[in-house]
């Protein structure tokens, strides 16, 4: 396979596969492709289909082989922001936030990554559950904004506001604490919460998500008719 990530603010990742190879994606993650695409829904075992509705994505997956030749296949961006390529090995796992998979080669697995301390988690708005990709090949994900990234040595640690966590290696952890001083968490603006990312691994930070983005243009959206 190979692809290419164009555009810039709502790119699209363009793939070009040889013959019999096959890509998986969401439900309705097709933007675009060759007529010689060959396309199967499937649920990909009970249980992990179970843990993509945890996750918030459809139970079922598209799986899409070229067939006849080469073909090509485009996976668009759903919002403003960035579309990243992780090369995936046994050895080399990555963390999504929820609803980041867009596509990825045949031979890469979704699953579940629950967050450890479930209650600060889910007090905290940054969710307890986020996504585990494994296995062999590339994956595509899809982040709010821009992307900034941190390689963390072991017992590093970055300290970001909730909601901007975007990815990190699988040999990194997550924690969720509380700001802490009465003054700060009333009068500071920042809310209750901090997401800590500890190495080893590297980091991944969104610039502005969706759900921060959508709470800014709210106040200037007319409900008048």
């Amino acid at each position: 396979m190979i692809y290419e990530i164009v555009g810039a603010g709502l790119p699209v990742a363009i793939c070009t596969l040889e013959e019999n190879e096959r890509m998986i994606t969401q439900c309705g993650g097709m933007s675009w492709m060759s007529p010689n695409m060959k396309m199967e829904t499937g649920m990909g075992g009970v249980k992990n289909a179970i843990g993509r509705r945890f996750m918030g994505e459809s139970a079922f997956l598209n799986y899409y082989t070229a067939k006849r030749g080469p073909g090509l296949i485009a996976f668009a961006s759903s919002f403003p922001g960035e579309i990243r390529a992780f090369r995936i090995s046994p050895q080399k796992g990555i963390i999504l936030q929820k609803k980041a998979f867009l596509a990825a080669t045949d031979g890469v697995a979704l699953s579940v990554y629950f967050q450890k301390r479930l209650g600060a988690a889910l007090w905290s708005g940054e969710g307890f559950i986020l996504e585990k990709i494994s296995g062999s090949g590339t994956v595509f994900a899809e982040f709010d904004g821009s992307v900034t990234e941190y390689e963390l040595a072991p017992d590093d640690q970055i300290v970001m506001d909730t909601g901007y966590l975007a990815a990190m290696s699988e040999t990194c952890s997550m924690n969720v604490i509380t700001v802490p001083g009465v003054k700060n968490l009333l009068f500071g603006g920042e809310g209750m919460f901090n997401t800590v990312v500890r190495g080893p691994g590297h980091v991944y930070i969104q610039s502005i998500p969706i759900n921060r983005l959508a709470g800014s243009l709210l106040p200037h959206i007319s409900t008048k008719a």
